[in-house]
């Protein structure tokens, strides 16, 4: 898959960290990029646009990241979900990946473990 055919969803419940990392996915060419405020409207948006890629915060309002998580997984077994939060234990990683996480990234996202992330996803490594 070409960077430029994905499609990202972000889910932060902070307008700007959603905004920062929206930039630096189209800056890198993906084709659309998604926006969500809590985890509710995570897995709406999901269903609607099935993205390629999601970068979901774990602590977020309504519904956290690791139960929007654990919802879209169970309706899409192959969804790619990059679980981030600034309250990076141990608990939460292991919780993260065992509820069907791909990976796990410590925020605030750096440009440099974004763009990783979304070349492991085009190769197929993710």
């Amino acid at each position: 898959m070409n960077i430029n055919e994905m499609t990202v969803l972000i889910c932060d419940d902070s307008m700007f960290a959603r905004k920062k990392l929206s930039m630096t996915m189209s800056s890198f060419g993906v084709k659309a990029v998604y926006e969500a405020a809590d985890g509710e409207e995570a897995v709406a948006k999901y269903k609607e646009n099935l993205p390629d890629v999601v970068f979901m915060d774990i602590i977020m309002p309504k519904v956290t990241g690791i139960d929007a998580l654990k919802m879209i997984v169970d309706e899409y077994p192959d969804a790619k979900v990059i679980m981030a939060s600034s309250v990076g234990t141990q608990g939460h990683l292991k919780e993260a990946l065992k509820a069907g996480a791909v990976d796990f990234l410590q925020k605030p996202i750096s440009d440099a473990d974004a763009e990783k992330v979304i070349q492991n996803v085009a190769k197929g490594v993710l």
